[in-house]
């Protein structure tokens, strides 16, 4: 069925529809979900959370069109709420340590498939200011347009391309030293 007309049954209070559309991205939304929160209990309860909000505010929705970037704002700002809630702070050097076989399926939907490219990506992440890595995780891992992570990370258009850019850009340099060092 088509987006825009599930999006219009759950203005009017569809929650069949409401759930079709989530349904259709639940692996995006578990990805992204799991990003953030470090494991699967955090990122499903942020999940429910989302699920929870959009019921509430679907009404708010302006062009249907716009309902999976709209809902997925919302996933990272349940997400940054609840992870401020907890005071907890993800670094992604001990994520990696503690959820490493978690992370390779997060991210490629597959535990054996990490390769030593993937782990020494995750290893220079920690390098990266924590703006700039959210900024390179929700374009590399997740694939979304810069003006979807400008919402999400409630900044201009221009601010996430520069994050991205200074964080490949300090990604370069840094794996330009370690290579070049190992040599």
């Amino acid at each position: 069925m088509n987006v825009d007309r599930l999006v219009k049954k759950a203005k009017k209070g569809s929650k069949k529809s409401l759930l079709q559309l989530i349904m259709m991205e639940k692996d995006a939304y578990y990805k992204l979900a799991f990003t953030y929160m470090g494991n699967e209990h955090d990122a499903m309860d942020a999940m429910a959370e989302m699920i929870v909000t959009l019921y509430e505010k679907i009404d708010q929705l302006k062009k249907e069109a716009a309902f999976y970037s709209w809902s997925k704002t919302i996933l990272v700002n349940e997400c940054k709420t609840f992870l401020q809630r907890r005071k907890k702070v993800v670094l992604v050097d001990e994520f990696i340590a503690a959820n490493g076989k978690e992370l390779g399926e997060a991210i490629n939907g597959d535990p054996y498939s990490r390769s030593e490219n993937q782990i020494d990506i995750q290893s220079l992440l920690v390098h990266l200011s924590d703006q700039q890595k959210e900024a390179i995780q929700l374009k590399y891992f997740h694939d979304l347009d810069y003006e979807t992570i400008a919402t999400m990370m409630n900044v201009s258009v221009g601010t996430a391309k520069s994050r991205v850019f200074y964080g490949l850009k300090k990604l370069r340099d840094q794996y330009g030293s370690d290579h070049n060092g190992k040599s």
